[in-house]
This record gives C-alpha cells, structure tokens and sequence, in this order.
C-alpha cells in the first residue's frame, strides 16, 4: 500500500473550513469529527449556533433545566442530518466502579482521545436536575460523509484539519472558535486563500 492510499483517521480531530467553501451549513464552520473509518465520518459543528437556547429546548422537550450554568447556552446546528434530533457532546462520564469507556447513559459513542457523544434522552434528564457532564454541547443534527466522501473533500482543499482542542469546544466564545480553531495550526484567517481547490 502506498503513503497515498493509507488510510487517514480523523476521529477526535476538526474540521476547518477553507474560505472557499462557501456551502451555507459548512462555511466558516468547525467540526468535531466523533467518528472517522472507512465506512465514512459523522461530526457536529460546533460554532453555528441555532435560534434557541437550552432553556426552549429544555422547554419543547418537557424538562425543567436544573442547571443555572447552561440556561442561555445555544444549542447547536450540528449539520444538515437528522435535524430533528439531539446530539450532546460532553465530558467522558463513568458510572461508579466501573471501567473507562462504559458510560452512564444508554446510546452513547466514546470517543478515542476523551469525549462521549449521547444521543439518548437520560443525558437531558440528568441535566434536568442539576446533574450531569459538566461541560456540555447540545446539537440538533449532525453532519456525515459517506465512504470516501470526507477524504475526497479534504483532496479538493475544502477543509483543513487540527487534532481537536476541547478547550475551544467548552471554553471559547462561539464567535472566536474558528479562528481559534485555527491558530491551532499557526494560522489566521488572512493567511489563507479563498480559492477552493486545486491550482
């Protein structure tokens, strides 16, 4: 197999938009890639925030939001895929004797390099009553790449990509996470041409 064709792994990485890419869901986005094989990727962008906050989500979804910290937090737009659902990106949480990677929730993915995606609604409940991960992202939809899709992008120059940075997830402004995102790699924004694609 040659370097070309080794397969790359992007799980626990971002996605960085170039300036060319001027797809309105992805343009100056950043993605937290949860999962990368050969079979595709699946992220969720995590600077594009949406219209509500948790408190209506919380609200829509019948729950009391027990947690003063997260009431004005946006809820994110995640990517164009199942729209209406939710995705809660958080800290790695254990149940008590129990070994890394089982989480106290029941449809979570962990991911390798630290943090859980849960997409079941106990995770909501926790947070209902002032428990829960401590820091947290809430998506509605996800954003996935089928087999092959996410490396031929990353061939026409739409992305760049960083090893993921959690810090720029739960403590950044949202306004500063792409060019936090990429003063990761030493860059800014100027530095990079809006051209997509090859020369």
């Amino acid at each position: 197999m040659s370097v070309d064709s080794a397969p790359i792994n992007l799980t626990n990485h971002f996605l960085i938009a170039m300036p060319g890419l001027e797809d309105p869901t992805f343009a100056r986005s950043v993605v937290y890639v949860c999962e990368h094989s050969k079979d595709g990727a699946l992220g969720l962008v995590i600077n594009k925030p949406s219209d509500i906050n948790l408190k209506g989500l919380f609200d829509k979804v019948e729950l009391p939001l027990g947690r003063a910290d997260l009431l004005l937090s946006p809820v994110f737009q995640g990517g164009p895929v199942h729209v209406d659902r939710g995705f809660v990106l958080h800290e790695p949480t254990f149940p008590a004797n129990e070994k890394p990677g089982e989480s106290v929730y029941a449809s979570t993915m962990s991911i390798p390099g630290g943090l859980e995606m849960t997409t079941s609604k106990d995770v909501l409940e926790a947070l209902s009553t002032g428990a829960g991960p401590r820091k947290v992202l809430v998506s509605l939809g996800h954003s996935a790449w089928g087999e092959g899709q996410l490396e031929s992008e990353l061939g026409e120059n739409s992305w760049l990509t960083v090893d993921a940075d959690i810090g720029v997830i739960f403590d950044t402004p949202v306004e500063q996470r792409y060019d936090k995102a990429l003063s990761l790699l030493g860059l800014q924004v100027w530095m990079l041409s809006p051209q997509a694609g090859h020369a």
